[in-house]
């Protein structure tokens, strides 16, 4: 990955409590993929949202207690997440995919083709 295809903006919004899911992002010749581990969030509680060149990552997670428990030790206080990214140029924005399994988010963003690398033919004569 290069700073100048993905950087992260994880400031969240004044007074504004968000978790920071951890990220790995991976760059290829023809594109990124993102992976973003996100347990115990439910697919209808996931939001995705590609604005622009900034590509944003939000939702809430859940955990249920069952009839008579209780939680004695509690060290995710907000159950709201939020990651955004800034995507460069040589991205192509409008073919980012998404796949959700396992409380893994696999994005895949294609570049532009003006990024992608090609071969130049060498002509003779």
């Amino acid at each position: 990955m290069t700073d100048k295809t993905v950087a992260s903006t994880n400031a969240p919004a004044q007074g504004e409590v968000a978790l920071l899911p951890p990220v790995d992002v991976i760059e290829d010749a023809s594109g990124i993929t993102l992976y973003a581990d996100l347990p115990g969030v439910a697919k209808d509680k996931l939001h995705l949202q590609v604005e622009a060149d900034t590509l944003e990552i939000s939702g809430e997670m859940s955990l249920e207690i069952r009839d008579g428990m209780e939680s004695t030790h509690v060290e995710v206080g907000s159950p709201r997440f939020k990651r955004v990214f800034t995507l460069s140029k040589e991205l192509d924005c409008e073919k980012v995919t998404a796949e959700f399994d396992q409380g893994v988010l696999k994005l895949r963003i294609p570049k532009a083709i003006h990024a992608q690398p090609r071969k130049v033919e060498i002509r003779v004569g």
